[in-house]
């Protein structure tokens, strides 16, 4: 009797100091943090203002007879990639596992509830993580729209991109942000979407505009901004917008989120701020257009980095971002002769690749100790593992990219004929127009 009682007392000394406190811990560690999820909420609204900036930011750049074609193709993008996001998207984005995609186990939001859900955050309920997640599945593809624009039909603009924001988005955000994704589990750093937004939108912009090619007449009558107010208040609601892209992916109001808030403005200002001396350098004028298109450059720059990176070489990637991508918008383009109607290559993809291999130079575990050293905190492994990364992301959206349009053009035909070009894709494609007075 004395062992059994002493075998008892053993069973509940050992469950209170070992089993009690895995359980309360657990507990403890998936509870809702309220101010952490108004966070995460409010950030997921900036993200989503984002694409209806992008799409003043886009059509304020065309030519008057295309704008609401850019801003319908925008919006649209808000509201299909936002039913694919909630049946599929997010399960084969999210969903744990080392295969392509995540699988289908949380097929039309089918476990994603109110709890918590450990790694992605255990602070947050999960459906505010698949939320803020949806807003960067909305403005991917939107990016590409920068590419084609005022030439392609919207039943072609439709069908790729659900495809592609399937086939090629999906995988991509599963590698590098999915519990299991090969590229996560190698150490590759993208804060916020360098390489799974960026690049990526990047190389399947770079690649539409070649396919689809040029815009008719263009040599001999170069378009030239409709809007520049319009432009400058799409800078501004991304700008504004960005800050829930990059503070919001720490995912709790915390110190993180602070530093990625400060990094993403300063980076943002050092680029705008380059743009415009390299242009008073080589044009003799700084232009607005040119100040718009270099803070939009930084804030592209900055986005893997930011949870990453302090202040002093946030300035350095702003600053040299702009070097970058100014040569590739006024020296490259000009010269290979592609089409890249609003420069969606030669900011995002250009400026994407700047971004990841400077996280691989300036990280540092000092600003996050969950992230990793760079080159110049004595790891020179992390800029290696973020080269891989960026070529990885290179490789596969050309190739998706490629197949997607070659099979939507067999299937519907991707381009406009050219009377409809001519005439624009408002009216042609909408049966409305911007502006009842014409000049």
């Amino acid at each position: 009797m004395k062992v059994v009682k002493a075998l008892l007392v053993m069973v509940f000394v050992i469950f209170g100091f070992f089993v009690l406190p895995c359980a309360f811990g657990q507990e403890a560690a998936l509870k809702i943090d309220t101010g952490d999820t108004a966070w995460v909420l409010i950030c997921s609204a900036l993200v989503m203002l984002m694409t209806p900036g992008l799409a003043f930011f886009y059509g304020g750049m065309v030519r008057k007879k295309n704008i609401l074609s850019i801003l319908m193709q925008c919006f649209i993008i808000l509201c299909v990639i936002s039913i694919q996001w909630a049946l599929f998207g997010y399960s084969l984005s999210f969903s744990p596992g080392e295969g392509f995609w995540g699988g289908f186990g949380w097929f039309g939001l089918n476990g994603v509830g109110l709890e918590p859900y450990a790694d992605y955050s255990s602070t947050i309920p999960h459906q505010v993580f698949m939320i803020f997640q949806a807003m960067f599945a909305i403005i991917t593809p939107a990016l590409i729209i920068g590419a084609f624009a005022e030439r392609m039909k919207f039943s072609a603009f439709l069908l790729f991109t659900v495809l592609w924001a399937t086939f090629v988005y999906d995988p991509l955000c599963h590698w590098v942000w999915a519990i299991g994704g090969w590229l996560r589990s190698m150490g590759a750093l993208d804060f916020a979407g360098g390489t799974v937004v960026h690049v990526n939108a990047g190389i399947a912009a770079i690649v539409t505009a070649l396919l689809i090619g040029r815009r008719k007449n263009l040599d001999s009558n170069v378009p030239v901004p409709h809007n520049l107010p319009f432009v400058v208040l799409g800078t501004a609601l991304l700008w504004f917008g960005w800050f829930g892209f990059n503070a919001g992916s720490s995912l709790g109001a915390n110190g993180i989120a602070a530093n990625a808030f400060v990094v993403t403005h300063t980076a943002a200002a050092a680029a705008g701020l380059s743009w415009a001396l390299l242009e008073w350098l080589r044009n003799g004028k700084p232009t607005m257009f040119g100040v718009a298109s270099g803070a939009v450059a930084g804030l592209v720059a900055i986005t893997p980095a930011a949870g990453f990176v302090s202040v002093i070489p946030a300035i350095v990637i702003g600053l040299l971002v702009s070097v970058f991508c100014f040569t590739a918008v006024s020296v490259l383009k000009p010269k290979l002769g592609y089409d890249d109607s609003l420069d969606a290559f030669g900011v995002h993809c250009v400026g994407g690749i700047w971004g990841a291999i400077a996280t691989g130079l300036f990280a540092s575990k000092a600003v996050n100790p969950l992230g990793a050293d760079g080159l110049f905190f004595g790891n020179p492994k992390q800029l290696l593992v973020q080269l891989i990364a960026v070529a990885v992301t290179i490789l596969f959206s050309a190739i998706g990219t490629l197949v997607i349009y070659k099979v939507v053009d067999i299937l519907v035909g991707m381009r406009v004929n050219e009377k409809e070009e001519l005439i624009g894709l408002d009216l042609t494609q909408h049966r409305e127009r911007a502006y009842t007075v014409l000049e």
